[in-house]
Order: C-alpha cells, then sequence, then structure tokens
C-alpha cells in the first residue's frame, strides 16, 4: 500500500479536484466516474459525492492509494 502526503493551501478542496490534481485521474470527468462509481474512500466511508469537501486531516483512499492531506500555511515553505 502506498501512502502520500497531499500538501494544499486552502481548505476546503473538493475531492474530484484532489484526484485530477494528484494524476490519480486525467481529467476531472474520469475523477467524478471514479467517485460516482464507487471506487474512493473518504475517512474509512465509500463517497460518491464528487464535490464532498475534503479538509486537512481527511484520508482517501483509493484501491492501494492512501493519500493524506495537510494544510501548508506558509507557502514560502514548500520546496
Amino acid at each position: 500500500m502506498e501512502k502520500r502526503i497531499v500538501k494544499i493551501n486552502k481548505a476546503p478542496v473538493e475531492l474530484y479536484k484532489i484526484l485530477k490534481f494528484e494524476n490519480i485521474a486525467s481529467s476531472g470527468g474520469e475523477a467524478k466516474f471514479m467517485i460516482n462509481d464507487g471506487f474512493v474512500e473518504v475517512n474509512g466511508s465509500i463517497e460518491t459525492q464528487k464535490r464532498k469537501k475534503i479538509y486537512p486531516g481527511d484520508i482517501i483512499k483509493i484501491n492501494d492509494l492512501v493519500l493524506e492531506i495537510k494544510l501548508i500555511e506558509d507557502l514560502s515553505a514548500v520546496q
């Protein structure tokens, strides 16, 4: 199982956008289909809301990939 930290600069972020920006889905449309078809879990439950608001501390799971959401308060700290 692969675990990845996803750093966001504002919260909340819509679920489908995270899948798109992390290259899990090639487009927003593909991300929405993945969510709608029940392939995505948020905090241990299957999530079918494409625009589900994701906050720091949330855990997203797709197959064997786990994404942990973290907030970056200061963008200058990101290398």
